[in-house]
């Protein structure tokens, strides 16, 4: 039996732009609906080869909004153009077939998908970094892995919600 292996990936960078930011945090999260595993690379450790080796074995990539930033993100700070690797989905697209337009909160809180994690967005996870890489901060690192594993976990919820209605969740 061929098993399909979904991926549900994003980002975490220091601004927009991928010629002045760099990219912080890559989380993402594998899953055949039996098995799972949840990868995160940090700072230094995220390249081009790190982020096809997390992926091996990968059949479909699904981001929120990642056609217009994370995967042009990645292909410009690190050359690799995911798109032409994987088949993506950007979930955000499906969400405005049903009218649920913002950012991922956003949506996240119409379709009452929870989150622990609250107090955090993008602007306070740059802070965060800055926090991290300044004053040595951990407790700054772990928030940040944590809103940025809630934010690809919840991209499963999401897809579920979305492209498998009748599934319980």
């Amino acid at each position: 039996m061929n098993t399909r292996w979904e991926a549900y990936l994003d980002i975490e960078t220091t601004g927009f732009h991928p010629g002045l930011n760099e990219i912080t945090v890559v989380g993402i999260y594998i899953t055949n609906n039996s098995e799972e595993r949840f990868i995160q690379l940090v700072g230094h450790k995220i390249s081009g080869d790190t982020i096809l080796e997390a992926l091996q074995g990968v059949n479909e990539l699904y981001t929120y909004n990642g056609h217009r930033f994370d995967l042009p993100f990645i292909h410009a700070r690190h050359g690799v153009n995911l798109e032409s690797h994987f088949y993506h989905c950007d979930l955000m697209h499906h969400c405005w077939r049903h009218n649920l337009y913002g950012g991922l909160k956003v949506v996240e809180k119409r379709l009452g998908i929870g989150r622990q994690n609250t107090e955090v967005n993008g602007y306070e996870a740059v802070k965060l970094w800055w926090r991290f890489i300044n004053d040595y901060d951990k407790v700054a690192l772990n928030t940040l892995l944590d809103y940025n594993k809630e934010d690809v976990v919840n991209l499963k919820v999401l897809k579920d919600m979305l492209l498998n209605p009748a599934k319980p969740r």
